[in-house]
């Protein structure tokens, strides 16, 4: 196939004709993504200079994969492979690329993502699908609270999700609470696109400055970027802390830039909702194997439609679960359960395992604490070592509520974690280093990591 005439267009006004899509019975979905799994692999294997490489070197043809079972022969693409062959990945010439996005590498370096003018409309396509699922229609005003330049896909993916189903934008930016404080005031938006932690932020400085959150015309907030629910669906700590001071309706999201695509709950919050035009979702166990249907893996996902940069059967790192059957929204797309870990991130500390959302949901629970970041590190007998960095709210840094942290801590994860009482200058400097787009919370400084 010829790179020229691969093209999935997205013409405006299209994300709602693929609406009919989620109503699909589960054979029916998949013999229609089967359809796009042929058509990007296909273009695949006759553009990408690492594909080609590959499929050589397994010895396998594209005739040889016939159905979706002759597919899973195709070996897991992981982000190492992409972050030490990145251009081998691109598979249109360099005059055919209009933007250039990137995210974070695992070797240091970051990964460069690269889109063409189909891949922009796709993108558009994505996020304008994803509101529509998440109740946000042309009749909203919009206040994106996320950066649009240092190469952030988000802040642009929003942007054109916005543009496309004609509702009004507020491109605010990440500045600080007191000036998104001003702009929801002045300019009254319906709709937050924030990250949750910030958005707790906003939060503490209403009541700081005696504003009333919810006099103000905002009704429904889409959470990036960090999880505000817990496995089963409920809100974890952050997400109550939000919902308690500020009852407006949460909606999760789930997004990589490696895979262009996002998840995204409807207002029944029953998971992100799979768009099987953009993406194949796989859920494996440890040993690479696909997991029984509702069993909790690691995503993999194949990306469809998309020119510049294609991915086979990508290893996002993300445990999670796929739920199945209608929605109480009334579609039966699968969704993807909030996500219980990075498979990278797991701390494995005196035989008990855990992640670090476990210690994120446990010290948000405590309205004493302003703020933290966890560190992981090898000791010497290679065991995981974890060190929490934390600052006290004015005031609270008492005697009592040290002793009701140690305590939590220990009865909570059954480990004895370093606790060391920082700055709040220090954490907000280890939070956002050097062309950070989003806080960071967990810092592994592990060999592995």
């Amino acid at each position: 196939m010829q790179k020229d005439t691969y093209q999935i267009k997205f013409s405006t006004g299209s994300e709602t004709d693929f609406d009919a899509a989620d109503s699909c019975t589960d054979e029916e979905r998949l013999n229609q993504q089967w359809n796009y799994i042929r058509t990007t692999l296909e273009y695949t294997l006759n553009n990408s200079p690492f594909y080609k490489k590959l499929f050589t070197k397994i010895q396998i043809n594209p005739s040889d994969i016939g159905g979706i079972e002759d597919f899973y022969k195709i070996p897991f693409t992981s982000k190492a492979d992409i972050q030490l062959n990145n251009y081998d990945f691109v598979c249109v010439n360099r005059d055919k690329i209009i933007d250039h996005s990137s995210t974070s590498g695992t070797l240091g370096k970051p990964v460069h993502i690269f889109l063409t003018e189909n891949d922009l409309q796709r993108l558009a396509h994505n996020e304008a699908r994803g509101l529509r699922i998440a109740g946000v229609n042309e009749k909203d005003r919009i206040q994106l609270t996320t950066t649009m330049d240092k190469r952030f896909m988000a802040g642009l993916a929003y942007f054109l999700g916005v543009r496309k189903i004609g509702a009004g934008i507020i491109r605010n930016g990440s500045g600080l609470p007191g000036m998104q404080w001003d702009t929801i005031l002045n300019l009254k938006p319906s709709v937050l696109i924030i990250v949750p932690s910030f958005l707790n932020k906003l939060i503490e400085y209403a009541i700081e400055n005696k504003i009333d959150p919810e006099k103000s015309t905002v009704k429904k907030a889409i959470c990036i970027g960090e999880s505000i629910r817990n496995a089963d669906g409920s809100l974890n700590q952050l997400g109550k802390k939000i919902s308690d001071n500020w009852p407006i309706k949460l909606i999760s999201t789930y997004a990589s830039t490696e895979m262009q695509t996002c998840f995204t709950e409807c207002e029944h919050g029953n998971g992100g909702h799979l768009l099987g035009e953009l993406v194949y979702a796989e859920i494996i166990d440890d040993n690479g194997n696909p997991c029984k249907k509702g069993e909790t893996g690691e995503l993999v996902i194949t990306t469809l439609g998309l020119e510049g940069m294609p991915l086979l059967r990508y290893k996002t790192g993300d445990k999670c679960a796929l739920k199945y059957g209608k929605c109480t929204c009334g579609r039966n797309s699968p969704r993807i359960s909030q996500i219980s870990g990075r498979k990278q991130q797991m701390l494995k500390v005196k035989g008990t395992t855990l992640y670090p959302g476990t210690i994120f949901n446990l010290l948000d629970e405590m309205n004493f604490i302003d703020s933290y970041i966890v560190e992981a590190t090898n000791n010497l007998t290679f065991g995981d070592e974890i060190t929490i960095n934390l600052c006290f709210k004015p005031k609270q840094d008492t005697p009592d509520n040290k002793d009701i942290l140690a305590e939590k801590i220990q009865s909570a994860l059954r480990i004895k974690i370093t606790t060391r009482v920082v700055s709040k200058l220090k954490i907000e400097k280890m939070m956002w280093p050097k062309g950070a787009r989003k806080p960071v919370k967990f810092i592994d400084y592990r060999p592995a990591g």
